[in-house]
């Protein structure tokens, strides 16, 4: 006799098939950041949920930061990081550490998803004119070589796709004089999705999604449109480090994305709970003309 096991496994497969077919071909960017990057089980399982998206239809991008790896880095050759604003400072020789230590991480990346048996590129954004900035100020003061992306050309990345390879970006973007800039993970995983079209926008942060209350776990929001984000972050529900990564789901919103996940990249298989389940586990932001499903 069959198992009650066996056939909750088939009924998870098939709640997943109608999203599979309403995503297939289409492009899900990924910014992969916190605690699943630096812890090796959470690391596997992302990239293992990155994998089978691709493998069941999906083009996904991965868009990844690195900072607490840069501060370790810049910790062992001496230097101290210091922040303004929530925006590391960073000086010509604080740049260098940076762009070789996201180097490092994107190869790392790269590898792991190739022995999973996907064919993946790792490129930064200098490659190609991919990301170009303009210095950023953090509320007027001087913070060095830290990149505001002011236009993507997206054309390598589209290349990469109809060549069947996965994405994997780097944040470092350049200046007209092709100096390298250090950008923001997040920034630079919206703008990217931004110029792709993306269908799918996913952060992994380190926090359950967007919450009522932030003291309060429980608080948990599922579904947001964007003028409901707008007034979070009015009403000041939104606090601290929210409060851009909101703001940046709202901006991809609004510039060709069609819907924004937050979600806490602890939990394993995150990807896979939020996208093939009806329940998800995070937030999902989406535009308010949008008939909520």
């Amino acid at each position: 006799m069959i198992s009650q096991k066996i056939l909750d496994k088939a009924e998870v497969l098939i709640e997943a098939l109608p999203y599979i077919q309403r995503f297939n071909r289409k492009i899900i960017v990924v910014k992969y950041g916190g605690s699943a990057m630096t812890d090796e089980t959470l690391k596997k399982n992302v990239i293992e949920d990155v994998v089978l998206l691709k493998l069941v239809g999906f083009k996904p991008v991965i868009v990844h930061g690195g900072g607490k790896e840069i501060s370790s880095w810049l910790k062992r050759v001496g230097k101290e990081s210091e922040f303004k604003n929530g925006l590391r400072v960073t000086d010509e020789e604080t740049m260098e550490v940076a762009e070789m230590v996201l180097n490092k991480v994107n190869k790392e990346l790269v590898s792991l998803i190739q022995t999973l048996g996907v064919k993946a590129v790792g490129v930064s954004g200098k490659d190609a004119g991919l990301l170009q900035v303009t210095r950023k100020s953090a509320n007027g003061e001087d913070i060095g070589f830290v990149g505001d992306v002011c236009r993507v050309n997206p054309k390598l990345i589209y290349d990469l796709l109809e060549k069947d390879f996965l994405p994997v970006i780097c944040p470092v973007g350049a200046d007209e004089t092709f100096h390298s800039y250090n950008v923001n993970a997040d920034e630079a995983a919206s703008a990217v999705a931004e110029a792709l079209g993306a269908e799918k926008l996913a952060f992994l942060t380190d926090i359950e999604g967007v919450l009522y209350d932030k003291d309060d776990p429980s608080s948990l929001i599922s579904r947001l449109t964007v003028s409901q984000a707008r007034q979070m972050i009015a009403d000041g529900h939104a606090g601290g480090g929210m409060i851009p990564k909101l703001q940046n789901c709202i901006d991809a919103i609004n510039n060709n994305v069609s819907r924004v996940h937050i979600l806490d990249g602890r939990v394993p298989h995150c990807l896979l709970l939020e996208i093939f389940t009806r329940e998800g586990i995070g937030t999902m932001i989406f535009r308010d003309e949008e008939v909520q499903e």
